[in-house]
């Protein structure tokens, strides 16, 4: 049984090369669109199906059905399986057939959000969302893997980019569309709602990805588009290159950077609502659009990091991420004392926090670590920069939620105020350090990989 289930996830066996040219071409570039589109859309969905909780949390608060401490807690197991997943799932994409891989993962998430749109007690809705962080990471190493596998170098900073769109895609998603249905139906529409989204998604994604290009008769793509690979690259083991990847400096350097960087990114995910609903008094309907435009700026931030770097710095991704990681400390501190009441100024400095968000999610979360290694290990150096990066999200989840109970306080009128200095000290710290850890990796070359090309 448990060889078939391996077998039904394994890449499948290289078939012989098609000869015709012509052929090649069509089979490539109409793999090559349903296989790019699949993955900006099917791992939007992924996270229809992660961050909803954030949605549902205001309230959950206010029937009791959890504290913030609690949900700390809960948002921590997730991150904590999600961690785990990325290291374990990226090793394993790289041998995988993505498209079962990846589509399997997402239906299994969607199951589960609709068991959890039942009220369980909070140890099994723990144990159960902390699950569903280890079936959310079946998400994005083989989304990297199969662009490193159907695009080559000198396209993958822009393609890259463009994928990273998907996060804010999901992100808006959830700010809105299951926001709205919180508002109305009540906290276990959160999960119900994106459940079915998601099951209708992973039916759609078994067909629509694809297995190597080699398993359908064409070439490698680097041959295809005549971008070759170092020799040591395209004949080495795939294990020994990903032994090399756990050993690689910058790779480490470059995951507790995203670690850093990801506590403020899921501190707004997770706790958006929260704080925008209680310590600067929006509803819930009116937080969700705030929080939107962090998604729609961040969409341009993805959209635009790779094609930047890749036109104008060489595919050097360093000077874009210096500036990047500056415009979102000055943008979280300004999100703080911007007083309540004043939501232009809120939704304006929200933007600019999104749209360097976004350029950093795609740089510092994958992109300038799969750069430095090849394409064959591109999801070990994924998996590896995830699992650091979901570590850190995870502690800062549970101090989040820890400290917002600190600040809570009974107002004069008998009612519940919380304050939010604490938590944003913490969350403008590790922002801060994160930028200052991505300098070490400023001239860091491409150790397992050929630098790109110039010009």
């Amino acid at each position: 049984m448990f060889r078939r289930i391996l077998a039904f996830f394994k890449t499948g066996p290289e078939r012989p090369r098609i000869e015709d040219l012509d052929l090649v071409r069509r089979l490539y570039e109409r793999r090559r669109a349903s296989v790019f589109l699949s993955t900006v859309f099917g791992y939007a969905t992924f996270y229809v199906c992660r961050i909803n909780f954030s949605a549902a949390k205001t309230s959950m608060l206010d029937e009791g059905v959890m504290t913030a401490t609690e949900m700390g807690v809960v948002g921590s197991c997730l991150l904590v399986g999600y961690a785990i997943g990325k290291a374990v799932n990226g090793f394993l994409a790289d041998r995988a057939n993505v498209a079962r891989f990846m589509s399997t993962g997402l239906l299994l998430s969607a199951l589960l959000n609709l068991g959890l749109g039942l009220k369980v007690p909070f140890l099994l809705f723990a144990v159960l969302w902390g699950f569903n962080g280890w079936l959310q990471a079946a998400g994005a190493a083989p989304c990297i893997v199969s662009l490193s596998q159907w695009f080559s170098r000198r396209e993958r900073g822009s393609r890259y980019g463009v994928w990273c769109v998907s996060h804010n895609l999901g992100e808006g998603i959830t700010f809105i569309l299951t926001a709205s249905l919180v508002a109305k139906l009540g906290w276990r529409a959160g999960f119900i709602g994106p459940g079915i989204l998601s099951l209708a998604s992973a039916l759609v994604l078994y067909h629509t990805l694809a297995d190597r290009p080699e398993t359908l008769g064409l070439p490698p793509v680097d041959i295809y588009k005549n971008d070759p690979v170092p020799k040591e690259a395209a004949v080495a083991p795939v294990g020994e290159l990903q032994a090399k990847v756990l050993r690689h400096f910058g790779v480490w350097v470059v995951g507790i950077s995203s670690a850093l960087m990801y506590i403020a990114r899921y501190a707004m995910n997770h706790w958006g609502f929260v704080w925008l609903e209680k310590g600067k008094d929006y509803d819930t309907e009116t937080a969700g659009l705030v929080l939107a435009i962090y998604s729609v700026t961040g969409f341009i931030g993805s959209f635009t990091s790779g094609i930047i770097s890749d036109r104008f710095f060489a595919s050097r991704r360093n000077e874009l991420t210096l500036a990047a990681g500056v415009v979102e400390i000055l943008s979280l501190v300004a999100l703080y004392v911007i007083p309540p009441g004043n939501i232009w100024l809120d939704a304006i400095a929200m933007a600019l926090w999104g749209y360097a968000m976004g350029i950093l999610v795609a740089f510092l979360g994958g992109l300038m670590a799969v750069d430095m290694v090849p394409p064959r290990a591109a999801g070990a150096a994924a998996g590896l920069v995830g699992m650091v990066s979901y570590v850190g999200a995870a502690i800062g989840d549970s101090v989040s939620g820890r400290l917002i109970d600190l600040g809570r306080m009974v107002g004069a009128d008998g009612s519940t105020v919380y304050t939010f200095e604490g938590v944003f000290m913490f969350w403008v710290g590790a922002s801060i350090l994160s930028a200052i850890l991505a300098l070490l990796v400023w001239n860091v070359g491409r150790g397992l990989a050929s630098p790109a090309p110039r010009g």
